[in-house]
């Protein structure tokens, strides 16, 4: 290697044994060889030749193919080997935002069309504060704002053009205040990368990694760029061949149609640099191109709300912070402001964005890319990292759902091809001569069992062969889904600098402080007097609670209650319709009308169980707003998932098990007869119920998640069109047009969180009885990603942007949906469907009994073993049919048959259980002991040999902090240096100097 003209270059090399994981192959093994090139640029001229530089680099590659990989390659450390649906981007720096700037001398011009800035067009607006001039709580007001001014914010006034009683207040952050508190607030920003050398000129640091002798990374890293170069070793001519005939193949497809383009869309792509916590006396250190832009606008935003959060309003101790202010009613609303108009007159390929929600909406909320991976870094820059998360788990999720969505539609379709060779279909069609007892009292006829041909077929659909198979499927995937999420969580947290944040000490709610004010107590963290919740209170106040609960959920087993005796009375009613349509399907109108009754009742008591849900968590007095919101979001999520499961839960496991037999019917109160199942069976039920309820669920979410905010924002813009015209409203400033839309949830992310976790359990608790649930759950999932980005970007204020760790107590209960998905799914196989007593047939009592075998001829005379004989004179006079049964043989039947294990009338014991009946309830709860046992020891076992952290990651990490701390210790040194020979030059020597 020569040193050029224009600087050296020198290499140190020192060979190490570490372990380096690429993209996709975390086992790599790598023997590790580091070459790092320092390329140092001579005093007189700081421009480096990197000509000569590459040149020195094919020194070192010789005979080494090489290829490139920008940003998108396989040891990405943007991404992780995770990844299924959507890659994380890289971690924003803060001339980003500067992209989207327009540069000159007419800035302030436009920045006063914009309604993004002061009047004076140079100061940008960062928090908005809206009240009425009628509010009589003026003198808080002026206090608050007297001491936001003090706090060294800038304000402007200014009247809505609608209404002269709104009043804006614009507030604007300089950078002193900033930087001040950007590093109480330890906000992290990009860190300048140190060069020994010349700290003034670019400097590149050159990586050499061989992988086992045959792979060298060379990582380049500068102030504002970085390329990866991998070298491979030359392989055979007939790998080169295939290798060749693949890029080929590859050729003829479109290059990556999922993936955004960031070549047209340069501001997608964030630069990746090292970040540290912000601080002032370390400034030089810090990447600053432009002190307006250094922190985005997400970032202004929430420091001026944390500065908001802490000015006092009034005299005393606890009036203090906006969250007050604004539920006193002296504020209306408080909000950042959005970065201007989502849409533009011209194209977004030729011209670039206007601005980032303008980029979003294009890249994002736009329908046309629902196939696309969602730019979550610019999510995250725009919305916050709590929003940024829920985006990133729902994409997870939805990504996660494809292998589950695909072998359930595999299971479907199995069925599907499996339907003409079924044994136990084809008896069922068959049997003309099989004359089925009445399913209700007196209107209900005699039927043959081959009239339910259609419900045995459709029945085998869903409960074949490959439905055990796909319920230990569903349970793995529920804890690989988890323990990958909690690795893809780890990733996320590691690019968006969320590894080291800890929540600040949360305030005390205004409740629990007027309450609980005369006591108090010394907080051991702050050391600082707060009000104290006496231990006996709290625990009164929680069995309350409890006790709250536990009547709700009574209330919604009363409900299901009422369907049943629906159920009960409806099918008598239907059996003898007029129409002989319904008449002849009694009994599946009767399910089909009691779900959607059943919905109804949800619907209502989803209402009522929120204001219950938030007149207990008051009740109970939580001491912050986390433990506020944790325990509403469990009260809830237990209302609303008993209310949408039980009545699911009593058809799976309940309905026709206690009904008795003919003759001895078990009836409510004494008067009504307990439902019966199907002929075919229970599982058509259970199927009618999971469809329509998920269906009509999602779709209802759907649009008023949508339909709601578009109606209000439609009439609000409708009575401005109105009033002053089309064209006033288009000069409207921003800070009015986003005050017209809709706040965000009061609950925030709650709403959201909740339906994807009911959707959950509706794919993982009675998958087995439904296999096409997670494909109906993708499809909603899709449209759901592509209509919460609309509305967080058009429809809504823009949130402010809130910190998060990971998804919080939503976890936990994901968790326990696994579990009890277990235990479910088990009952399902072993109770609800046929599985178990056709294997029991199979190899007891079928023609291969003793055999080892269970295909479908071992299943030849199943129907009949399964049905038990009645004498039609044993009747009830209230069970007794109004017909006689002549009509299939021209004279009253003698004897009907039902679905029961029971010796015929004329046997010693009549009507009393079989052996085979004792044989299948023994192998029943046998399936249920081995299945859960099984699946658990699965379970618990993927999660033990699955880290939470990925070892690249790991690694990555540890690198990260030893090459922050070196080059922190270079620039101090650097910095003493300097001091040190400047003092020299002056005269001035001091003894006891360091270095």
């Amino acid at each position: 290697m020569e040193a050029s003209s224009s600087g050296s270059i020198s290499a140190v090399t020192g060979e190490k044994a570490k372990t380096h994981q690429p993209e996709g192959r975390e086992d790599l093994q790598v023997n590790r060889l580091e070459t790092q090139i320092w390329i140092k640029p001579d005093i007189e001229k700081t421009d480096v030749d990197f000509s000569e530089i590459l040149n020195a680099i094919q020194e070192i590659a010789k005979d080494v193919n090489i290829f490139f990989d920008e940003l998108e390659g396989v040891n990405s450390p943007s991404k992780d080997d995770d990844s299924l649906l959507h890659h994380g981007n890289l971690t924003s720096t803060s001339d980003d935002a500067s992209r989207l700037e327009v540069v000159g001398e007419e800035v302030p011009d436009k920045n006063k069309a914009n309604g993004l800035y002061f009047r004076d067009g140079k100061c940008r607006i960062d928090y908005i504060l809206v009240y009425r001039k009628s509010n009589p709580q003026t003198e808080k007001r002026e206090v608050f704002e007297r001491n936001i001014r003090a706090e060294g914010l800038q304000m402007e006034k200014e009247s809505s053009l609608t209404n002269s009683d709104i009043i804006f207040v614009k507030l604007h952050a300089p950078w002193e205040v900033l930087g001040k508190y950007a590093e109480l607030m330890n906000v992290r920003m990009p860190f300048r990368p140190f060069n020994p050398f010349n700290a003034g000129a670019p400097c590149i640091l050159v990586r050499c990694c061989f992988l086992n002798g045959h792979f060298i990374e060379i990582n380049g890293r500068s102030r504002r760029s970085r390329r990866k170069i991998y070298y491979l070793h030359r392989r055979y001519k007939f790998m080169n061949r295939i290798e060749k005939q693949i890029s080929r193949f590859r050729g003829w497809l479109p290059r990556k149609p999922m993936k955004l383009d960031k070549e047209t869309l340069p501001d997608l792509e964030e630069n990746d640099c090292y970040t540290a916590p912000f601080s002032q006396q370390r400034i030089h250190h810090f990447i600053i191109h432009n002190k307006d832009t250094f922190f985005n606008n997400a970032t202004r935003s929430r420091i001026v709300h944390h500065i908001l959060q802490r000015v006092k309003y009034e005299e005393g101790k606890n009036k203090i912070g906006l969250n007050r202010l604004l539920s006193n009613g002296s504020y209306e609303a408080a909000f950042p402001l959005h970065e201007g108009s989502y849409r533009s007159k011209n194209s977004i390929r030729t011209h670039g964005a206007e601005n980032h929600r303008h980029l979003l909406y294009e890249c994002w909320a736009s329908w046309g890319v629902w196939y696309k991976y969602q730019p979550l870094d610019l999510v995250r820059r725009y919305f916050g990292e709590k929003i940024g998360l829920y985006f990133a788990w729902l994409g997870w999720y939805t990504g996660m759902l494809f292998p589950a969505a695909f072998i359930g539609l595999f299971v479907f379709l199995y069925g599907v091809t499996t339907l003409n060779h079924c044994q136990v279909s084809k008896e069922v069609c068959q049997a003309t001569d099989i004359i089925m007892c009445p399913i209700c009292d007196k209107y209900c006829p005699f039927m043959r069992l081959s009239d339910s041909c259609v419900y045995a077929k459709v029945t085998h659909l869903f409960d074949n062969g490959a439905t055990v198979f796909f319920a230990v499927f569903m349970a793995v995937w529920a804890t690989v889904f988890l323990e990958f999420w909690k690795r893809r969580r780890a990733v996320i947290a590691y690019d968006w600098d969320l590894i080291d944040w800890e929540e600040e000490e949360e305030e005390i709610r205004p409740q629990f402080e007027a309450k609980y004010s005369k006591k108090e107590r010394m907080n051991p963290i702050s050391g600082k007097p707060e009000p104290y919740q006496a231990f006996a209170d709290k625990c009164s106040r929680l069995i309350v609670s409890a006790s709250g609960i536990f009547f709700m959920i009574c209330v919604v087993i009363a409900a299901v209650f009422g369907i049943v005796i629906y159920r009960v009375v409806t099918v008598s009613t239907f059996a003898a319709f007029k129409w002989a349509l319904i008449r002849n399907n009694s009994q599946v109108a009767t399910t089909g009308t009691a779900v959607c009754i059943n919905f109804c009742i949800i619907m209502l008591l989803n209402v009522l169980y929120e204001k219950v849900a938030l007149f207990l968590t008051n009740l109970e007095q939580p001491r912050t707003e986390s433990e506020w919101e944790n325990s509403f979001t469990l009260k809830m999520f237990l209302f609303q998932f008993v209310n949408l499961n039980s009545s699911t839960f009593y058809i799976a496991f309940f309905l026709g098990r206690f009904t008795g037999h003919p003759g001895a019917y078990l009836r409510l109160i004494n008067r009504w007869r307990l439902e019966e199942c199907h002929p075919s069976g229970c599982l058509i039920d259970l199927c009618m119920q999971m469809g329509i309820i998920m269906v009509l669920k999602q779709t209802w979410n759907n649009f008023m998640e949508l339909g709601y905010p578009l109606i209000q924002n439609w009439w609000t813009r409708r009575k401005l069109r109105q009033e002053y015209g089309t064209q006033r409203k288009t000069s409207f400033p921003q800070w009015e047009k986003d005050y017209n839309l809709q706040p965000m949830n009061a609950y925030g992310l709650f709403d959201e969180y909740l339906e994807m976790i009911l959707q959950f359990g509706f794919t993982t608790i009675f998958v087995a009885a439904f296999p096409l649930a997670p494909l109906l759950a993708l499809l909603n999932n899709i449209i759901e990603i592509r209509l919460d980005a609309y509305k967080f970007v058009t429809q809504w204020r823009r949130p402010l942007a809130s910190r998060a760790k990971d998804i919080g107590i939503w976890y936990g209960i994901l968790e326990g949906i696994g579990i009890l998905s277990v235990i479910t799914n088990a009952f399902v196989i072993a109770v609800t469907s046929d599985f178990i007593p056709r294997l029991v047939y199979a190899y007891k009592y079928g023609p291969c009994a003793g055999q080892g075998e269970a295909g479908q001829k071992c299943m030849v005379g199943y129907v009949n073993a399964s049905l038990s004989v009645f004498l039609v004179s044993d009747f009830e006079n209230r069970s007794e049919p109004t017909s006689n049964g002549s009509e299939f043989s021209g004279s009253p039947l003698k004897y009907c048959r039902y679905r029961d294990y029971r010796d015929p009338p004329h046997s010693p014991v009549p009507y009393g259980y079989t052996l085979q009946f004792w044989h299948v309830l023994a192998a029943r709860l046998a399936f249920i002991i081995v299945f859960e046992h099984l699946v658990f020891c699965i379970k618990h076992l993927i999660s033990y040999l699955i880290p939470d952290l990925p070892k690249d990651l790991r690694d990555r990490m540890r690198r990260e902090k030893y090459l922050i701390q070196e080059m922190m210790y270079e620039a101090e040194l650097e910095r003493l240096q300097k001091e040190r020979k400047e003092r020299k030059k002056n005269g001035k020597s001091y003894h006891n100097e360091w270095p």
